[in-house]
């Protein structure tokens, strides 16, 4: 194809979620031309890819997209499924982006003259610059030992998740315990299943203390404010397993150790499969010492903001477990237990083999400052900790957007000046 028949933009925006949206918003305010390109629909993932009990984690407050603040009710409630939806749509129709949905991206190669060549299943363009929106989510993690599991046990990726109803009949084995798994696991739970859980390395923390939900509190401490480069654990952050609470029903802790107590059998880690047999770490108590040991962690910090700011505030607590495992069991037998589905919540690993840019650490993660990469014109949104706590949720991935933006802005301003003189 004869390149200078290729349309060609300032910027092209590879993903069409919050954060793609979020940048295209940016750019439109600075009046940069773009193109977004989209694999499915906008915003395509809160929908296929979300159970039907799913709700927010976080209060709605905390949902700050460019120019579409939450405006609903309840802000200090959690907003459900359908309405994550509403509020998604209503932010796509404010921004109107210039979007070709349907479009995968096949490759992105930097051009001899500078620039990008973007190729996509509708033909190429060429960009100035190009910001992957896409996440770091891309495929489902399904350990190689599914494989040597009996072909009758039904198996699914928390992704395709959707209600206790489209399993077979019988109990279920959930593996992994991060918030899509807890959260799994309770609506199962809930529904009536018998629930077998592989217990992981999550950590857990309160809906609720000393009177107010603990990402008030978090807030006003200014932990969702504190960018990554000061986080004690520095980049090492981005690995972490995501805390396991639940915006259900209003807001409540998840505490496994209760479930245990109603009829929930708990495990350790899944370690490998033998003909029917699952053999399971013998690391139950203590990942449920250490998701404990958290939990507190967070509500002492609470009690010396409080006490340091003079707050007055209900009485401090201490979490105090609710149950002990008698044992650790390190074998489940598929058969006598009659497990009929088991459901993977391991996360997910990115994929960004489409990206032809040395922007990538040895595991596959971009290296960037903000989601500035070293190399120019290569830019990253959306992903967790990409900035502050925030950066992968409607917090604030508006604000690492206009980030982004004033860069590309700058850049572009910097080479005008230049070609003028």
């Amino acid at each position: 194809m004869n390149e200078n028949r290729v349309a060609h933009y300032t910027v092209v925006i590879v993903g069409g979620g919050q954060a793609g949206l979020s940048t295209s918003y940016h750019l439109s305010r600075q009046g940069i031309d773009h193109l977004v390109i989209e694999k499915h629909r906008a915003m395509h993932a809160w929908e296929t890819q979300r159970w039907d009990n799913f709700c927010l984690v976080t209060p709605n407050w905390q949902c700050d997209l460019p120019g579409h603040p939450y405006a609903g009710p309840e802000p200090d409630g959690f907003m459900k499924k359908d309405e994550i939806l509403n509020y998604l749509r209503e932010f796509r129709t404010k921004v109107d982006p210039p979007i070709r949905e349907g479009v995968s991206v096949r490759r992105v190669t930097p051009r001899p003259e500078g620039g990008f060549l973007v190729a996509t299943s509708a033909g190429d363009f060429s960009a100035d610059n190009v910001v992957v929106a896409s996440g770091g989510y891309h495929e489902p993690i399904v350990p190689r030992m599914a494989e040597r599991l009996p072909p009758a046990i039904v198996q699914i990726h928390s992704a395709q998740y959707r209600n206790a109803g489209q399993l077979r009949d019988g109990p279920v084995l959930v593996v992994g315990s991060g918030q899509s798994g807890a959260q799994i696991a309770e609506d199962l739970h809930l529904a009536g299943r018998k629930v077998f859980l592989a217990v992981g390395n999550a950590p857990r923390c309160a809906r609720f203390y000393r009177g107010r939900d603990v990402v008030t509190w978090l807030a006003d401490m200014g932990y969702y404010d504190m960018p990554v480069e000061e986080h004690p654990l520095r980049e090492g952050v981005r690995d972490n397993t995501n805390h396991y609470v639940t915006g259900r029903d209003g807001g409540r802790d998840i505490d496994l150790r209760k479930f245990a107590l109603e009829g929930m059998e708990l495990y350790g880690a899944l370690r490998d499969v033998d003909g029917e047999r699952l053999l399971f770490e013998p690391n139950l108590a203590s990942a449920l010492d250490e998701a404990d040991r958290t939990y507190n962690g967070i509500n002492a910090a609470i009690d010396r903001h409080i006490a340091a700011k003079g707050l007055e505030a209900p009485p401090p607590s201490v979490y105090e477990p609710v149950w002990q495992p008698p044992e650790e069991r390190r074998v489940l037998d598929l058969a006598v237990t009659g497990i009929a589905s088991i459901v993977w919540c391991i996360g997910f690993r990115p994929d960004f083999h489409w990206l032809d840019a040395p922007v990538f650490n040895g595991a596959g993660h971009p290296q960037h400052r903000r989601g500035i990469t070293a190399r120019e014109g290569v830019y990253f949104i959306g992903l967790p900790w990409l900035h502050t706590w925030g950066s992968g949720r409607f917090g604030s991935v508006g604000r690492d957007a206009a980030h982004i933006v004033a860069h590309i802005d700058a850049r572009a301003r910097q080479a005008r000046r230049g070609s003028a003189a």
